[in-house]
Order: structure tokens, then sequence, then C-alpha cells
């Protein structure tokens, strides 16, 4: 990156991302969020002529911003800014986690998958005690157990390889730039710095992000971190094998099987043998669209297709908005058709190579007569409990899994001047992941953090009649997601109108169901639909976005038999929808999100 543009965009920074900070003393008591509220900004859609990218961060915006000027690709753009994320962003994403890829080129639809794999020593009790007990959740996650092989290098270099312009090594200019020159530490990753009770815990990780009183660096604070700039270095010169095999693969191990509470059982050669996989893209037809996701393990399309699918069947009388809020006639129609997706999601959906789909394929769980079916157990009151359906008429030998935490990720949306699009949602599952800093084996201060993603696994991999979980542990096994890119094409000119998607846990099906109807449904654009309330349920409560809905709505959602309760919902999505002009960008006001494009 020129040094000069670099000097006057952090100059600035500090100003913008206190712009960003709303209230000045964050609610950050909601463990159950994955990640924590810290405020909203009103924004205001952009507009570009050719091209243009949304991502979760000003300076990840910046980085891809660049490599589109230069004439590099969706796909350069998108490498770019992921690894300026993996610095500014940690608590979201990184190298050492995984990601989903969804990439147009204009003909060809693909599916990239970087999603990390159960250890070759790892099985299906992982996650129980000596006593056959699961773990509770937040100690299974902290540690070196719940750590995964990374997908993300692989995944950028395969996709560079098949789409990129520029040189590989001018994509880590950016990321390398701000790791020497240091970046303003942000309202919001101040805030959640803060707030977690476990990253000081790892001697490397309280030594870069707190001072030696545990008080996290204030904001604005210039934030250096020498290991990942030697890291980003020897990746840009020697490619992404230079990240699974050698000193770096070599630190990671060594930090997930020295953990003194939970050693993990991560070895080099699962490293070594990671590989990436391309799939073919999960499309349905809903309306005039054609809605392209990716298919398992992600679980991100089935359900917000079914989503979709459902309330087209089952959908209630009159205006879904009013006030430009949904109604309640609309929400419990939402809510009955969420939980009838998410009880298909617990009993189905796990890694292909280890779960095959009902009916023998994933598309049954999509028909138009297996919805129908499903829509008619909607009724006036909610339901007691959702049960899973039967694509192919016959019981499933899967045992569906009980609800789990899911949490953390970043989105971001790319499109270029020659129409090539990009959606990646990338991860570490929880906020700042297994709160392992490893410094690549640099000896340096800083480094990246390590995925906690085997947790999304099932803890308990069989029920009470020993029938297995589809989405248990398994050795190369790839964890169910949530991650939902989402690509949307005109069914008659199959010309692409809108790249959508959004971190936030199982709610990310939500968040980009919502973003769907606000722009394709209800005729919004792409910020007033990210801007509306959020709303859904994973099968249990209710959740409402704070302070966002009437007593009224609530009042009348518990009088139809629903369990209500007000929660945060920090989305983070970002949107770029089709224009007579252009493209419109959104990005999420509950985050510290950009658009730029020309």
């Amino acid at each position: 990156m020129r040094r000069a543009g670099l000097a006057a965009l952090l100059a600035l920074l500090p100003a913008l991302l206190l712009g960003c900070a709303g209230p000045p003393a964050p609610d950050i008591a909601r463990p159950d969020q994955p990640e924590a509220a810290t405020g909203t900004t009103a924004r205001e859609a952009v507009l570009a002529r050719r091209q243009a990218i949304a991502t979760a961060h000003p300076l990840a915006t910046d980085a891809g911003w660049r490599m589109l000027r230069e004439g590099g690709t969706a796909v350069d753009a998108a490498i770019a800014a992921q690894l300026v994320l993996t610095l500014v962003e940690p608590q979201s994403s990184g190298i050492g986690g995984g990601a989903f890829l969804l990439h147009w080129d204009g003909r060809r639809l693909d599916a990239w998958d970087g999603r990390e794999t159960a250890p070759a020593a790892a099985d299906e009790r992982l996650f129980l005690d000596a006593q056959g007990r699961p773990l509770p959740f937040r100690d299974a996650v902290v540690g070196g157990l719940s750590v995964g092989t990374p997908g993300v290098m692989r995944l950028l270099e395969a996709t560079h390889r098949a789409h990129g312009r520029l040189p590989w090594a001018r994509l880590f200019e950016p990321a390398i730039a701000l790791a020497e020159d240091g970046f303003p530490v942000s309202p919001r990753l101040h805030a959640l710095l803060k707030a977690d009770a476990y990253l000081r815990l790892d001697p490397a990780a309280a030594a870069y992000f707190y001072h030696p009183n545990g008080e996290p660096h204030p904001v604005g604070h210039r934030l250096r971190n020498p290991a990942l700039a030697a890291v980003l270095r020897t990746l840009a010169r020697d490619g992404a094998k230079a990240f699974y095999r050698g000193p770096i693969a070599s630190s990671i191990v060594a930090k997930v099987r020295s953990h003194p509470a939970r050693p993990g059982r991560l070895s080099e050669a699962d490293l070594a043998a990671y590989q990436p996989r391309r799939r073919d893209a999960l499309c349905s037809e809903w309306r005039t669209w054609r809605l392209c996701g990716f298919p398992p393990p992600s679980s991100g399309h089935l359900a917000v297709a079914q989503i979709l699918g459902l309330l087209e069947h089952a959908a209630p009388t009159g205006s879904p908005l009013l006030a430009g809020r949904p109604t309640p006639a609309f929400l419990h129609t939402y809510t009955e058709a969420s939980r009838l997706a998410f009880a298909d999601r617990a009993q189905y959906v796990a890694d292909p190579d280890f779960a095959a789909p009902p009916a023998g394929t994933w598309r049954s769980l999509l028909a138009p007569a297996y919805l129908a079916e499903r829509a008619r157990l909607i009724g006036e009151r909610a339901m007691e409990r959702a049960l899973p359906g039967r694509p192919d008429g016959q019981p499933s030998a899967w045992a569906p899994q009980p609800d789990a935490p899911e949490h953390g990720t970043s989105h971001l949306s790319v499109i270029d001047r020659e129409g090539r699009a990009v959606a990646l949602t990338t991860t570490i599952e929880d906020a700042f992941g297994a709160r392992q800093l490893v410094d690549g084996g640099t000896g340096l201060p800083g480094g990246f953090l390590l995925n906690n993603q085997l947790t999304d696994f099932a803890f308990v991999p069989t029920d009470a009649e020993g029938r297995p979980v589809a989405n248990r542990v398994e050795p190369g096994k790839r964890p169910r997601s949530s991650m939902s890119p989402t690509l949307v094409f005109d069914r008659n000119s199959g010309e692409l109108v809108l790249n959508v998607g959004s971190p936030g846990g199982a709610l990310i099906i939500h968040y980009t169901a919502k973003a769907l109807l606000g722009t394709l449904a209800w005729g919004l654009d792409a910020q007033q639909a990210l801007d509306l309330p959020n709303f859904g349920t994973t099968g249990g409560p209710l959740l409402l976005e704070e302070d966002r809905f009437p007593s009224a709505t609530l009042e009348t959602l518990r009088q139809r038999g629903h369990t209500v309760r007000e929660a945060p919902m920090t989305s983070g999505a970002q949107a770029l929808q089709r224009h007579p002009r252009g493209w419109l960008g959104g990005a999420d006001p509950r985050r510290e999100g950009a658009v730029r494009g020309d």
C-alpha cells in the first residue's frame, strides 16, 4: 500500500470509528449473542457506477477498494480485505479460521469451501468428560481442544489461482503495512476486549491486546502486530504452503497441544493434508428470483430457502410492515416457518462426505410439494414443538442435534468492473475464537488467533436410543455451519441483482432472510433492508431486537403462544444491490462496516 495514502487514512480513522461508537457505555452483558452490541450508527446507501466492496471494517474496505482501482478482480479485492480483517477485526475472522466463498464470473457459479476440519485424532467423544457428560460450552471453547484445521489460506490461494489477476504478493501489502505501522483500536474492538473474560488467560494475547494491569488498549491506540507482519510476508513470498508446513504450522500445533487445561489433537499432518473443496452452489427459485447459496456443510441456504418457501404457502394477509417494522401477523408466520426449517436443519444437515441427504438430494428439503406439506403445520397458535419432516416419506436414521451456541463471523461482498462477484463469509467461530494467539514461530509480539470451530459439532454424538447425530465429531469432518453468503439472480434475464451475507452465528439465517425479504419482496433498498429490526428463532424463544418493537407487538405474539425475548441481535450484514445507475451498497448500522465504489 502507498504509505502516504495509508497515513492519511489512519489519521482520519479514529474520528470515523468514534462516529460508529454509538452509546458511550455499550451493552455487553448478553453472553448468548455471537458478539456483544456496541451501539449503532446511521448509514446512507452508497451508489457506485461500476464496482464496489462492502466489508466489516473501513480499513478492510479500503484495502479491497485499492485492489479494484488497480484493475484487480473481485477475488483480489476479497483476499486483500480478508487479510486486513485478520488484523483489525480479530474477534470475528482471520487466517486462523475458515470461510465459505461464492464466486460468479458471469457464466459459472462456484462455491469454495474453506471450512475447518476435525483432526485425524478426533473422535465423537471429543467434548465429553470422563463420565460421558458434555463439557460446559466455555470449557470446550477456550484452549486447544476446539481448534480445527484452518482453511482460509488454502481457500484464498485456490480462488486466486482460478480468478485472481493482480500478483499474489500485492494483495498482502495493505495488511503488512497496517500490521507494521499500526492501526487505531476501534470502539467495538475495545469494548469486546474489555468484556471478554478468557482472552487475558493466554499470555501471548494478554501481552498484545492488554496493558499489564489487564485493561485493553484504549480507543485510538495504535496497535502494531510485528508477528503477523512477518507471517504475512512469508505467505506473500512462499504461498499458502508456508502456512501448512514449516515453522508456522509447527507453531500452531505446539500452541494447540500445549494448552495446560484443554490440549487439542491437531497435528502437523492435519495441516499438511488440508485442501479446500470446490462445490456446486445450491440454488432455488423464489418468486421471480434465483437464490444461490452454500450447500452443506452449511445449513444457511437450505434454511433461508425453506423459510422463504414456507412463507409463500402460509403468508398472512395484509402488509408485512407497519411503521417500518414487521407486523405481529408476519412475525408469527415467519417464526413458525423458522421452527420447521430449524427442525430439519437439526435432523439432517452435516458434512455431505459423512451424512447423505434425505431422499438422495439436499433439494428434497426445498421441493415445492414438501414445503407445501410442511406449511400446513402453521396455524394461528405457536406450535409447541416443531418436528423434522420426511422428504422421502421414511423415518430418518439420524437423531436430531440439540440446539447449541454458534458465534462470531464476518462477511464481505465485492463486485468488480467486469461484473464478477464474491460473497465471502469468514469466521473463527466464537468472539476471539479459542483465545489462542499464535506468533507463527516468529518470536515477535502479536500474531493471529486460532478458531474454536470444532464446537460447531454436536457435543453428544447419539441420542438416548443410540441413534447417531449427523453432525457429530468424526476425523476429517467439517462441522455444520450457518454461514449464508448469497447471490441472487433474475430468473428471466439471468442478471445478478444482489450480493449479501451476514455474521451472527445461527442467526445469520435470519439476518440473510431479512435482507432478502426487504430488498426483493418489500421494495426497500439495500441500506433500508439492513436497517430493519432483527427477529428470528433457532427453535426456542422468538428473539426480537431490543428496543426496536412496540410493546403491543410483543403482547400480541405472547397471546398467540410465543415465548418472546428481546436481545441486542448484533448482525453485521453487507449488501450490494443492482441499481439502474450501477450498484447500491449497504452496511449494517450495528457494526463498523463500510462501502466504497466508483
